[in-house]
Protein backbone atom coordinates (compact mmCIF):
# COMPACT_ATOMS: atom_id res chain seq x y z
CA UNK A 1 0.00 0.00 0.00
CA UNK A 2 1.01 3.23 -0.62
CA UNK A 3 1.16 6.04 2.16
CA UNK A 4 -1.78 7.65 0.52
CA UNK A 5 -3.79 4.12 0.80
CA UNK A 6 -2.53 4.01 4.48
CA UNK A 7 -4.07 7.14 5.11
CA UNK A 8 -7.54 6.52 3.63
CA UNK A 9 -8.00 3.33 5.26
CA UNK A 10 -7.31 5.04 8.54
CA UNK A 11 -9.38 7.91 7.64
CA UNK A 12 -12.37 5.79 6.96
CA UNK A 13 -11.74 4.33 10.17
CA UNK A 14 -12.24 7.32 11.67
CA UNK A 15 -15.40 8.18 10.21
CA UNK A 16 -17.10 4.81 10.58
CA UNK A 17 -18.84 6.54 13.67
CA UNK A 18 -19.62 9.92 11.94
CA UNK A 19 -20.82 7.84 8.46
CA UNK A 20 -23.20 5.81 11.43
CA UNK A 21 -24.95 8.61 13.40
CA UNK A 22 -24.03 11.87 12.09
CA UNK A 23 -22.63 14.59 13.96
CA UNK A 24 -24.84 15.75 17.01
CA UNK A 25 -24.43 18.98 19.22
CA UNK A 26 -22.94 19.18 22.38
CA UNK A 27 -25.26 20.75 24.75
CA UNK A 28 -24.78 20.58 28.69
CA UNK A 29 -22.33 17.86 28.45
CA UNK A 30 -25.18 16.01 26.34
CA UNK A 31 -24.94 14.60 22.76
CA UNK A 32 -28.31 15.79 21.29
CA UNK A 33 -29.89 16.44 17.67
CA UNK A 34 -31.07 19.43 16.76
CA UNK A 35 -35.22 19.42 18.43
CA UNK A 36 -36.31 20.18 14.89
CA UNK A 37 -35.24 17.27 14.08
CA UNK A 38 -32.82 19.19 10.71
CA UNK A 39 -30.11 18.04 9.38
CA UNK A 40 -27.48 19.34 7.08
CA UNK A 41 -25.37 17.36 5.00
CA UNK A 42 -21.09 17.70 4.94
CA UNK A 43 -19.51 16.81 1.35
CA UNK A 44 -15.44 16.36 0.86
CA UNK A 45 -13.89 18.59 -1.59
CA UNK A 46 -12.18 16.38 -2.78
CA UNK A 47 -14.57 14.39 -4.33
CA UNK A 48 -17.76 15.74 -3.22
CA UNK A 49 -18.94 12.40 -1.58
CA UNK A 50 -21.05 12.73 1.68
CA UNK A 51 -18.88 12.59 5.14
CA UNK A 52 -21.95 12.26 6.99
CA UNK A 53 -25.57 14.41 7.97
CA UNK A 54 -24.74 17.20 10.44
CA UNK A 55 -27.88 18.54 13.18
CA UNK A 56 -28.51 21.99 12.01
CA UNK A 57 -29.66 24.14 14.76
CA UNK A 58 -31.14 27.46 15.10
CA UNK A 59 -32.27 29.35 17.62
CA UNK A 60 -33.67 27.02 20.21
CA UNK A 61 -30.57 25.48 20.06
CA UNK A 62 -28.73 27.73 20.70
CA UNK A 63 -30.95 29.22 23.62
CA UNK A 64 -30.60 25.79 25.53
CA UNK A 65 -26.50 26.01 24.93
CA UNK A 66 -26.66 29.50 26.32
CA UNK A 67 -28.41 28.57 29.28
CA UNK A 68 -26.28 25.44 29.90
CA UNK A 69 -23.17 27.89 29.80
CA UNK A 70 -25.15 30.67 31.83
CA UNK A 71 -25.73 27.82 34.41
CA UNK A 72 -22.29 26.39 34.53
CA UNK A 73 -20.70 29.57 34.43
CA UNK A 74 -20.84 30.23 38.10
CA UNK A 75 -18.43 26.96 38.80
CA UNK A 76 -16.08 27.40 36.35
CA UNK A 77 -15.58 30.84 37.60
CA UNK A 78 -14.82 29.88 41.29
CA UNK A 79 -12.99 27.05 40.41
CA UNK A 80 -9.73 27.22 41.63
CA UNK A 81 -7.25 28.64 38.88
CA UNK A 82 -4.71 25.40 39.54
CA UNK A 83 -7.56 23.30 38.56
CA UNK A 84 -8.68 24.75 35.65
CA UNK A 85 -5.16 24.36 34.44
CA UNK A 86 -4.80 21.14 35.09
CA UNK A 87 -7.62 20.46 32.72
CA UNK A 88 -6.70 22.28 30.18
CA UNK A 89 -3.30 20.45 30.27
CA UNK A 90 -5.29 17.28 29.84
CA UNK A 91 -6.88 18.70 27.05
CA UNK A 92 -3.46 19.31 25.46
CA UNK A 93 -2.82 15.85 25.94
CA UNK A 94 -5.57 13.86 24.59
CA UNK A 95 -4.92 16.29 21.48
CA UNK A 96 -1.74 14.84 21.05
CA UNK A 97 -3.21 11.36 21.42
CA UNK A 98 -5.79 11.89 18.83
CA UNK A 99 -3.57 14.22 16.35
CA UNK A 100 -3.70 11.87 13.42
CA UNK A 101 -7.30 11.33 13.43
CA UNK A 102 -8.03 15.19 13.91
CA UNK A 103 -5.20 15.68 11.16
CA UNK A 104 -6.72 13.17 8.61
CA UNK A 105 -10.18 13.98 9.38
CA UNK A 106 -9.66 18.01 8.97
CA UNK A 107 -8.15 17.17 5.75
CA UNK A 108 -10.86 15.13 4.33
CA UNK A 109 -13.35 17.92 5.14
CA UNK A 110 -11.07 21.06 4.37
CA UNK A 111 -9.31 19.87 1.44
CA UNK A 112 -5.79 21.20 3.35
CA UNK A 113 -2.86 19.39 2.86
CA UNK A 114 -1.97 16.83 5.48
CA UNK A 115 1.64 17.90 5.40
CA UNK A 116 0.47 21.46 7.15
CA UNK A 117 -2.79 19.80 8.54
CA UNK A 118 -0.51 17.01 10.49
CA UNK A 119 1.08 20.12 12.44
CA UNK A 120 -1.98 21.94 13.35
CA UNK A 121 -3.18 19.40 15.82
CA UNK A 122 -0.11 19.64 17.26
CA UNK A 123 -0.22 23.47 16.97
CA UNK A 124 -3.50 23.40 18.91
CA UNK A 125 -2.08 21.40 21.69
CA UNK A 126 0.43 24.36 22.41
CA UNK A 127 -1.91 26.92 22.65
CA UNK A 128 -4.38 24.61 25.38
CA UNK A 129 -0.72 24.61 27.22
CA UNK A 130 -0.08 28.02 26.55
CA UNK A 131 -3.31 29.49 28.01
CA UNK A 132 -3.60 26.44 30.95
CA UNK A 133 -0.10 28.07 32.52
CA UNK A 134 -1.34 31.39 32.06
CA UNK A 135 -4.92 30.54 33.90
CA UNK A 136 -3.26 31.15 37.27
CA UNK A 137 -2.41 34.71 36.93
CA UNK A 138 -5.50 35.56 34.92
CA UNK A 139 -6.93 37.54 38.05
CA UNK A 140 -3.90 39.53 38.79
CA UNK A 141 -3.81 43.50 38.83
CA UNK A 142 -2.19 46.12 40.46
CA UNK A 143 -1.62 47.55 43.73
CA UNK A 144 -1.92 51.47 43.12
CA UNK A 145 -1.55 53.71 45.79
CA UNK A 146 -3.06 57.31 45.77
CA UNK A 147 -2.64 59.46 49.77
CA UNK A 148 -6.12 58.67 50.81
CA UNK A 149 -6.89 55.39 49.16
CA UNK A 150 -5.39 51.38 48.71
CA UNK A 151 -6.47 51.56 45.44
CA UNK A 152 -6.75 47.06 44.34
CA UNK A 153 -7.00 46.15 40.57
CA UNK A 154 -8.44 42.80 39.12
CA UNK A 155 -9.79 40.81 36.48
CA UNK A 156 -13.07 38.61 36.33
CA UNK A 157 -14.39 36.76 33.71
CA UNK A 158 -17.15 38.38 31.37
CA UNK A 159 -19.57 35.46 31.51
CA UNK A 160 -20.33 33.29 28.76
CA UNK A 161 -19.11 33.83 25.58
CA UNK A 162 -19.97 33.13 21.93
CA UNK A 163 -17.31 31.75 19.51
CA UNK A 164 -17.62 31.48 15.39
CA UNK A 165 -14.69 29.97 14.01
CA UNK A 166 -14.05 29.35 10.59
CA UNK A 167 -13.85 26.55 7.80
CA UNK A 168 -9.68 26.95 6.22
CA UNK A 169 -7.88 25.78 9.60
CA UNK A 170 -10.91 25.31 11.97
CA UNK A 171 -9.25 23.32 14.63
CA UNK A 172 -6.35 25.34 15.14
CA UNK A 173 -8.50 28.06 15.20
CA UNK A 174 -10.67 26.77 17.24
CA UNK A 175 -8.04 26.00 20.03
CA UNK A 176 -6.56 29.65 19.34
CA UNK A 177 -10.26 30.90 20.52
CA UNK A 178 -11.53 28.93 23.05
CA UNK A 179 -8.60 28.20 25.12
CA UNK A 180 -8.03 31.52 26.44
CA UNK A 181 -11.86 32.21 26.86
CA UNK A 182 -11.61 28.62 29.47
CA UNK A 183 -8.33 29.49 31.04
CA UNK A 184 -10.09 33.37 31.78
CA UNK A 185 -12.81 31.45 33.84
CA UNK A 186 -15.38 31.67 30.95
CA UNK A 187 -18.24 29.40 29.54
CA UNK A 188 -18.29 29.32 25.82
CA UNK A 189 -21.05 28.08 23.01
CA UNK A 190 -19.59 27.27 19.36
CA UNK A 191 -20.78 27.65 16.37
CA UNK A 192 -18.08 26.14 13.89
CA UNK A 193 -18.34 26.87 10.34
CA UNK A 194 -21.17 24.44 8.21
CA UNK A 195 -18.32 23.24 5.74
CA UNK A 196 -15.65 21.75 7.89
CA UNK A 197 -17.76 20.64 11.29
CA UNK A 198 -15.98 17.23 12.13
CA UNK A 199 -13.01 18.59 14.43
CA UNK A 200 -14.65 21.05 16.25
CA UNK A 201 -16.83 17.62 17.57
CA UNK A 202 -13.82 15.67 18.14
CA UNK A 203 -12.26 18.50 20.03
CA UNK A 204 -15.29 19.08 22.18
CA UNK A 205 -15.70 15.61 22.82
CA UNK A 206 -11.52 15.58 23.79
CA UNK A 207 -12.97 18.29 26.47
CA UNK A 208 -15.35 16.65 28.13
CA UNK A 209 -13.18 13.65 28.09
CA UNK A 210 -10.09 15.58 30.16
CA UNK A 211 -13.04 16.27 32.63
CA UNK A 212 -14.24 19.44 31.53
CA UNK A 213 -17.61 20.25 33.47
CA UNK A 214 -21.24 19.86 31.49
CA UNK A 215 -22.19 23.12 30.17
CA UNK A 216 -18.61 24.78 30.22
CA UNK A 217 -18.36 24.17 26.31
CA UNK A 218 -21.18 23.51 24.38
CA UNK A 219 -20.88 23.01 20.62
CA UNK A 220 -24.08 23.66 18.12
CA UNK A 221 -23.53 23.37 14.53
CA UNK A 222 -26.11 25.35 11.78
CA UNK A 223 -25.81 28.27 9.46
CA UNK A 224 -24.82 31.72 10.45
CA UNK A 225 -28.51 33.13 9.35
CA UNK A 226 -30.11 31.16 12.07
CA UNK A 227 -27.88 29.67 14.72
CA UNK A 228 -25.18 32.17 14.27
CA UNK A 229 -27.16 35.31 14.50
CA UNK A 230 -29.18 34.00 17.20
CA UNK A 231 -25.82 33.70 19.17
CA UNK A 232 -24.85 37.25 18.22
CA UNK A 233 -28.10 38.40 19.36
CA UNK A 234 -28.31 36.34 22.83
CA UNK A 235 -28.51 38.63 26.20
CA UNK A 236 -27.43 36.49 28.11
CA UNK A 237 -23.51 35.79 25.47
CA UNK A 238 -21.37 38.62 26.58
CA UNK A 239 -19.02 38.77 23.74
CA UNK A 240 -18.65 36.98 20.49
CA UNK A 241 -15.01 36.05 19.34
CA UNK A 242 -15.47 35.83 15.17
CA UNK A 243 -12.92 35.00 12.63
CA UNK A 244 -14.17 35.19 9.03
CA UNK A 245 -14.83 37.58 6.21
CA UNK A 246 -15.04 41.74 6.89
CA UNK A 247 -18.40 41.49 6.32
CA UNK A 248 -20.11 39.06 8.35
CA UNK A 249 -17.89 40.93 11.03
CA UNK A 250 -19.73 44.18 10.15
CA UNK A 251 -23.12 42.05 9.99
CA UNK A 252 -22.28 40.43 13.83
CA UNK A 253 -21.45 44.11 14.91
CA UNK A 254 -24.75 44.92 14.09
CA UNK A 255 -26.81 42.04 15.76
CA UNK A 256 -24.74 43.05 18.95
CA UNK A 257 -25.42 46.17 19.55
CA UNK A 258 -28.48 45.91 21.11
CA UNK A 259 -26.79 43.88 23.75
CA UNK A 260 -24.02 46.25 23.95
CA UNK A 261 -22.13 43.43 23.12
CA UNK A 262 -18.13 42.96 23.31
CA UNK A 263 -16.54 41.48 19.90
CA UNK A 264 -13.56 40.36 18.70
CA UNK A 265 -12.81 39.94 15.46
CA UNK A 266 -10.27 38.56 13.14
CA UNK A 267 -11.44 39.46 9.56
CA UNK A 268 -9.75 39.52 5.80
CA UNK A 269 -6.49 40.69 4.57
CA UNK A 270 -5.25 41.94 1.68
CA UNK A 271 -1.42 41.36 2.65
CA UNK A 272 1.51 43.08 0.99
CA UNK A 273 5.20 40.96 0.35
CA UNK A 274 6.84 43.82 -0.43
CA UNK A 275 10.58 42.62 -1.93
CA UNK A 276 13.39 45.50 -2.20
CA UNK A 277 16.30 44.99 -4.44
CA UNK A 278 18.90 44.47 -1.19
CA UNK A 279 16.94 41.56 -0.20
CA UNK A 280 18.08 37.97 0.15
CA UNK A 281 15.50 37.72 -3.34
CA UNK A 282 16.04 33.44 -2.62
CA UNK A 283 14.83 33.83 0.86
CA UNK A 284 12.16 36.42 0.16
CA UNK A 285 11.38 34.17 -2.76
CA UNK A 286 10.64 31.01 -0.94
CA UNK A 287 8.36 33.16 1.78
CA UNK A 288 6.58 35.07 -0.94
CA UNK A 289 5.41 31.09 -2.25
CA UNK A 290 4.76 30.04 1.25
CA UNK A 291 2.86 32.59 2.50
CA UNK A 292 0.43 32.11 -0.20
CA UNK A 293 0.38 28.87 -1.42
CA UNK A 294 0.24 26.61 1.47
CA UNK A 295 -2.62 25.98 2.87
CA UNK A 296 -4.69 26.48 -0.54
CA UNK A 297 -4.08 30.22 -0.49
CA UNK A 298 -7.11 30.10 2.16
CA UNK A 299 -5.89 31.76 5.36
CA UNK A 300 -6.41 35.57 6.16
CA UNK A 301 -2.56 36.50 6.47
CA UNK A 302 -1.23 34.58 3.06
CA UNK A 303 0.55 37.59 1.05
CA UNK A 304 -1.72 37.76 -1.28
CA UNK A 305 0.11 41.17 -2.88
CA UNK A 306 4.09 40.80 -4.24
CA UNK A 307 5.30 44.48 -4.24
CA UNK A 308 8.51 43.78 -5.85
CA UNK A 309 10.78 46.40 -7.36
CA UNK A 310 11.40 47.09 -10.62
CA UNK A 311 15.37 46.82 -10.97
CA UNK A 312 14.92 42.82 -9.86
CA UNK A 313 11.74 41.92 -11.19
CA UNK A 314 12.04 40.87 -14.17
CA UNK A 315 14.73 37.65 -12.95
CA UNK A 316 12.43 37.38 -9.30
CA UNK A 317 9.15 36.92 -11.46
CA UNK A 318 10.46 34.11 -14.11
CA UNK A 319 11.83 32.20 -11.17
CA UNK A 320 8.45 32.71 -9.62
CA UNK A 321 6.61 31.62 -12.49
CA UNK A 322 8.01 28.37 -12.83
CA UNK A 323 8.35 27.31 -8.52
CA UNK A 324 4.46 28.24 -9.13
CA UNK A 325 3.95 25.94 -12.21
CA UNK A 326 6.38 23.14 -9.71
CA UNK A 327 3.55 23.19 -7.07
CA UNK A 328 2.11 19.87 -6.67
CA UNK A 329 -1.71 19.71 -6.60
CA UNK A 330 -2.97 16.29 -5.41
CA UNK A 331 -5.37 14.10 -3.24
CA UNK A 332 -4.80 16.54 0.74
CA UNK A 333 -4.24 12.58 2.39
CA UNK A 334 -1.05 12.30 0.10
CA UNK A 335 1.92 13.39 1.51
CA UNK A 336 3.46 14.41 -1.28
CA UNK A 337 0.35 16.94 -1.95
CA UNK A 338 1.33 20.72 -1.98
CA UNK A 339 -2.33 22.29 -2.62
CA UNK A 340 -5.62 19.95 -1.94
CA UNK A 341 -8.90 21.48 -3.35
CA UNK A 342 -10.58 24.39 -2.21
CA UNK A 343 -13.38 23.72 0.56
CA UNK A 344 -16.35 23.95 -1.15
CA UNK A 345 -18.26 24.52 -4.82
CA UNK A 346 -19.05 28.24 -3.70
CA UNK A 347 -15.57 29.07 -2.68
CA UNK A 348 -14.06 27.19 -5.76
CA UNK A 349 -16.56 29.34 -8.26
CA UNK A 350 -15.84 32.67 -6.57
CA UNK A 351 -11.66 32.10 -6.46
CA UNK A 352 -12.11 30.98 -10.14
CA UNK A 353 -14.11 33.96 -11.10
CA UNK A 354 -11.16 36.50 -10.75
CA UNK A 355 -9.62 34.62 -13.56
CA UNK A 356 -11.61 36.46 -16.27
CA UNK A 357 -11.53 39.36 -13.86
CA UNK A 358 -7.63 39.52 -13.92
CA UNK A 359 -7.97 39.11 -18.25
CA UNK A 360 -10.64 42.03 -18.09
CA UNK A 361 -8.46 44.16 -15.85
CA UNK A 362 -5.58 43.31 -18.28
CA UNK A 363 -3.13 41.46 -16.23
CA UNK A 364 -1.35 38.59 -17.53
CA UNK A 365 -2.25 35.15 -16.12
CA UNK A 366 1.53 34.65 -16.13
CA UNK A 367 0.65 30.85 -14.05
CA UNK A 368 -2.27 28.65 -13.40
CA UNK A 369 -5.65 30.22 -14.45
CA UNK A 370 -7.95 26.98 -14.28
CA UNK A 371 -9.44 24.29 -12.80
CA UNK A 372 -7.19 20.70 -12.27
CA UNK A 373 -9.04 17.96 -12.78
CA UNK A 374 -13.28 17.20 -13.24
CA UNK A 375 -13.63 16.07 -10.13
CA UNK A 376 -13.30 18.14 -6.82
CA UNK A 377 -12.84 21.45 -6.02
CA UNK A 378 -8.91 21.50 -7.89
CA UNK A 379 -7.43 24.94 -8.67
CA UNK A 380 -3.90 25.18 -10.74
CA UNK A 381 -1.88 27.80 -8.09
CA UNK A 382 -2.36 31.15 -10.31
CA UNK A 383 0.15 33.92 -10.41
CA UNK A 384 -0.96 37.64 -11.78
CA UNK A 385 1.37 39.52 -13.58
CA UNK A 386 1.53 42.81 -14.89
CA UNK A 387 -0.47 44.14 -12.39
CA UNK A 388 -2.00 47.77 -10.74
CA UNK A 389 -2.97 48.42 -7.37
CA UNK A 390 -6.17 49.63 -8.59
CA UNK A 391 -7.21 46.14 -10.33
CA UNK A 392 -10.16 44.29 -8.89
CA UNK A 393 -7.39 41.41 -8.37
CA UNK A 394 -4.90 43.63 -6.28
CA UNK A 395 -7.61 45.23 -4.08
CA UNK A 396 -10.71 42.11 -3.22
CA UNK A 397 -9.80 39.24 -0.74
CA UNK A 398 -9.55 36.41 -3.12
CA UNK A 399 -8.93 33.82 -0.53
CA UNK A 400 -7.20 30.90 -2.61
CA UNK A 401 -4.11 29.91 -4.23
CA UNK A 402 -3.66 33.32 -6.04
CA UNK A 403 -0.88 36.10 -6.45
CA UNK A 404 -0.87 39.48 -7.67
CA UNK A 405 2.71 40.92 -8.86
CA UNK A 406 3.26 44.68 -8.42
CA UNK A 407 6.13 46.40 -9.70
CA UNK A 408 7.25 49.44 -7.67
CA UNK A 409 10.04 51.78 -8.48
CA UNK A 410 11.27 52.91 -4.93
CA UNK A 411 10.31 53.36 -1.25
CA UNK A 412 7.43 56.20 -1.55
CA UNK A 413 5.63 54.08 -3.81
CA UNK A 414 5.69 50.69 -2.20
CA UNK A 415 4.73 51.80 0.89
CA UNK A 416 1.49 54.20 -0.94
CA UNK A 417 1.08 50.73 -2.76
CA UNK A 418 0.91 48.68 0.28
CA UNK A 419 -1.48 50.77 2.21
CA UNK A 420 -3.90 51.71 -0.79
CA UNK A 421 -6.38 48.79 0.38
CA UNK A 422 -9.21 48.63 2.54
CA UNK A 423 -7.19 46.05 4.74
CA UNK A 424 -4.78 46.20 7.17
CA UNK A 425 -3.50 42.75 8.87
CA UNK A 426 -0.37 41.95 8.21
CA UNK A 427 2.74 42.95 6.30
CA UNK A 428 5.87 41.16 4.86
CA UNK A 429 9.07 43.10 4.25
CA UNK A 430 12.20 42.03 2.60
CA UNK A 431 15.54 44.20 3.10
CA UNK A 432 18.86 44.43 4.17
CA UNK A 433 18.49 47.80 5.46
CA UNK A 434 17.81 47.99 8.81
CA UNK A 435 16.74 51.95 8.84
CA UNK A 436 14.49 51.38 5.99
CA UNK A 437 12.84 48.47 7.46
CA UNK A 438 12.14 50.45 10.52
CA UNK A 439 11.03 53.58 8.82
CA UNK A 440 8.82 51.55 6.41
CA UNK A 441 7.16 49.01 9.16
CA UNK A 442 6.55 52.53 11.41
CA UNK A 443 4.48 53.47 8.44
CA UNK A 444 2.88 50.74 7.05
CA UNK A 445 -1.26 50.04 8.33
CA UNK A 446 -1.01 46.63 9.58
CA UNK A 447 -1.49 45.25 13.21
CA UNK A 448 1.50 42.54 12.46
CA UNK A 449 4.85 42.38 10.28
CA UNK A 450 7.60 40.46 9.48
CA UNK A 451 10.53 41.38 8.37
CA UNK A 452 12.88 39.22 6.61
CA UNK A 453 10.40 36.25 7.45
CA UNK A 454 7.42 34.44 6.70
CA UNK A 455 4.37 34.25 9.41
CA UNK A 456 6.09 32.70 12.23
CA UNK A 457 3.55 33.21 15.13
CA UNK A 458 4.95 33.59 18.97
CA UNK A 459 2.37 33.12 21.39
CA UNK A 460 2.95 35.95 23.67
CA UNK A 461 2.47 38.31 20.96
CA UNK A 462 -0.66 40.31 20.06
CA UNK A 463 -2.04 39.14 17.29
CA UNK A 464 -4.69 40.66 15.00
CA UNK A 465 -5.52 43.51 12.25
CA UNK A 466 -6.68 47.20 11.81
CA UNK A 467 -9.02 49.08 9.16
CA UNK A 468 -11.57 46.64 7.82
CA UNK A 469 -9.20 43.56 9.00
CA UNK A 470 -10.49 43.43 12.73
CA UNK A 471 -10.72 44.29 16.25
CA UNK A 472 -9.06 43.62 19.04
CA UNK A 473 -5.74 41.18 19.79
CA UNK A 474 -5.17 37.95 20.67
CA UNK A 475 -2.63 35.98 22.12
CA UNK A 476 -1.14 36.56 25.58
CA UNK A 477 -2.72 38.94 28.13
CA UNK A 478 -4.26 40.61 25.18
CA UNK A 479 -6.79 37.60 25.28
CA UNK A 480 -7.64 37.88 29.26
CA UNK A 481 -8.14 42.14 28.21
CA UNK A 482 -10.91 40.37 26.12
CA UNK A 483 -12.63 37.52 27.99
CA UNK A 484 -12.63 39.39 31.47
CA UNK A 485 -13.31 42.65 32.99
CA UNK A 486 -11.77 45.35 34.83
CA UNK A 487 -12.48 45.80 38.40
CA UNK A 488 -11.66 48.33 41.05
CA UNK A 489 -11.70 48.65 44.41
CA UNK A 490 -10.49 51.72 46.81
CA UNK A 491 -9.84 50.84 50.22
CA UNK A 492 -9.68 54.27 52.79
CA UNK A 493 -6.26 54.18 54.23
CA UNK A 494 -7.11 57.03 56.53
CA UNK A 495 -9.50 59.45 57.94
CA UNK A 496 -9.80 61.84 55.25
CA UNK A 497 -12.55 64.45 55.19
CA UNK A 498 -15.68 63.89 53.68
CA UNK A 499 -18.02 66.25 52.38
CA UNK A 500 -20.80 66.05 54.76
CA UNK A 501 -24.50 67.17 52.90
CA UNK A 502 -27.54 67.64 55.32
CA UNK A 503 -26.16 67.72 58.68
Amino acid sequence: MTDLDTNIAKLNGHLERFRTSGIQNLIGGESVDAPSGARFETHSPVDESLICPVARGNAADIDAATEAAKNAFPAWRDMPALERRKILHRIADLIVERAEEIALCECWDTGQALRFMSKAALRGAENFRFFADKAPAARDGQNLQSPTLMNVTTRVPIGPVGVITPWNTPFMLSTWKIAPALAAGCTVVHKPAEFSPLTARILAEIAHEAGLPAGVWNLVNGFGEEAGKRLTEHPDIKAIAFVGESKTGSMIMKQGADTLKRVHFELGGKNPVVVFDDADLDRALDAAIFMIYSLNGERCTSSSRLLIQDSVADAFLAKLTARVNNIRVGHPLDPTTEIGPLIHKVHFDKVTSYFETAKTDGATIAAGGERVGDTGWFVRPTLFTDATNDMTIAQEEIFGPVLTAIRFSDENEALTLANDTQYGLTGYIWTNDLTRALRFTNALEAGMIWVNSENVRHLPTPFGGVKASGIGRDGGDWSFEFYMEQKHVGFATGQHSIPRLGA
